[in-house]
Formats: C-alpha cells, structure tokens, sequence
C-alpha cells in the first residue's frame, strides 16, 4: 500500500496504516501479518503495549513495513477517545480482533464474569468504534471490520451469553453498515466459526468444521478487498446456521446444542 498523507482540520491521515484491536491475541496477530504482506502499515493495539514490542519489530523485519504498539484497554471507556486522538496518524482502517469466551457456567450466576463477557466482546467495542465511525463518516473513506460469531445467529443454552454478545456486535455493525454506506465508509462482520486458538484451548473441536488464525486473516482481508458485508470463514456454517434458526422453538427449546 503506498503511503499517502492529507490533512483534515487538526488531524493527519495516513492511508497506508491499519489500527488492529486485539493484536496480541492469535486472531489479532494473524490478521496483522496478513495486512503486513498487503504493505500496511500498523497500530498494534493491546492491554499492554510494552508485551507487543517482540511481534512489533518481528512485523518490521520481516514484512519491512511500520509496527507502533498502542495500548488500549477495551473495557476502560474514558481512555479510547484520547487513544484515537493521540495516534500520529489516523488509520485507514480498523480490526476489532477482542474476544472473550468466558465460562457459560459461571456467568449464570456471577454478574462479574456475564459483564466481563458482554463488555468485551460488545461494549467496548462499541464505545471503540463509535469514535472510529464518526472519524471516517467525516473524512469520508475507511473500512471498518469486526470479529463476531456464529456463536450470535441463535441463542443456545452452552453459550448464550458469550452468544447474546455476539449477537450483539453482530447487529451493531449492521447498523453501522447502513449509515456509513453513503459516507464511503465499508463494514465488515466476520463468523469465523470454530478457530484453533489459545482461548479455545481445551476444547474438543471438530476438525473438519475448524480452522487457523491464518486462515480466518487471509479471508478477512479478501473479503474487504472486495468490498462484502458479512463472511462465515468456513463455507459449512452459513448452512450449519442456517438450518440452526430453521429449528422451530419447540422442537429448539428440547435439543442440548
């Protein structure tokens, strides 16, 4: 991507770089290389900016392009503004890569894990991307993308309040999609479905209905590069689901999914 700057009122926009939420997690930095091979340059945004410098400066060398480490915590709402604000530059996009699994059984009766849940995986990300939005819909270009799941497109007693979250998010960036349509301003909802990462380590998953980081980078980046809405990385789930919201609630409500 070739680096072109403009300015607009105080700010400076650089459209070679992208802004990745997330980016320690296996998700995050998969998507980061994957931009990184396109000639992006990155913000690499995280709890602890600090524990990012090691990935940072191996995305230098190895891809030759720029790596800032930013820290940004997504549940504390007051810092996110002066975060965006206090980037050098403003991105061209932005890749919300947070996600938390959290225990189903605890947050059925712990208040503390169901908040933790909804406000990372929704939330925040929400007060995020709020700023983020209003930005491009002003400048008038950008991209904007977030990770949800399919976990989202039915609510299932083993993980509906991970799920209700994604659902959540899911029809957040549908809104958002619609409003920054005529702003030039293109929206993507990622499913990736079943992903072999450390937060889903320890669970049984099925092999042919799972994939890597890589692959869930490598379809998020095509799939803004054409300009699509919503992507299930795995072909299967679109249907998977599809039969899944089919179920009429009185069977549903009887089956152990």
């Amino acid at each position: 991507a070739n680096s072109t700057h403009y300015n607009h009122e105080e700010w400076v926009y650089d459209v070679s770089f992208v802004l990745i939420i997330g980016s320690q997690g296996d998700i995050g930095k998969a998507v980061a290389r994957a931009y990184a091979s396109e000639g992006y340059d990155l913000y690499l945004a995280s709890r602890n900016a600090a524990n990012n410098q090691d990935f940072a400066n191996d995305i230098r060398v190895r891809f030759g392009t720029r790596a800032e480490c930013v820290e940004l915590d997504i549940l504390d709402y007051p810092t996110h503004k002066p975060c965006y604000e206090n980037l050098q530059t403003k991105p061209v996009g932005v890749v919300s890569a947070v996600g938390y699994l959290g225990s189903q059984d605890l947050a059925q009766s712990d208040l503390a894990e169901t908040r933790k849940i909804i406000d990372t995986n929704y939330t925040g990300i929400v007060s995020f991307l709020n700023i983020v939005a209003d930005d491009f819909e002003t400048r008038g270009a950008g991209f904007i993308i977030g990770i949800s799941s399919v976990a989202g497109d039915r609510g299932r007693k083993s993980n509906y309040i991970y799920g209700s979250s994604k659902a959540a998010l899911s029809v957040y960036l549908s809104g958002l999609r619609n409003r920054l349509s005529s702003a030039n301003v293109r929206v993507l909802t990622v499913k990736p479905g079943f992903v072999e990462t450390r937060m889903t380590a320890g669970i049984d998953l099925p092999g042919a209905l799972t994939v890597q980081p890589d692959d869930v980078a490598r379809a998020i980046v095509k799939a803004q590069q054409r300009n699509r809405n919503v992507i299930y990385v795995h072909w299967a789930w679109r249907w998977i689901m599809l039969v899944i919201r089919s179920i009429p609630e009185l069977i549903f409500r009887k089956t152990s999914l």
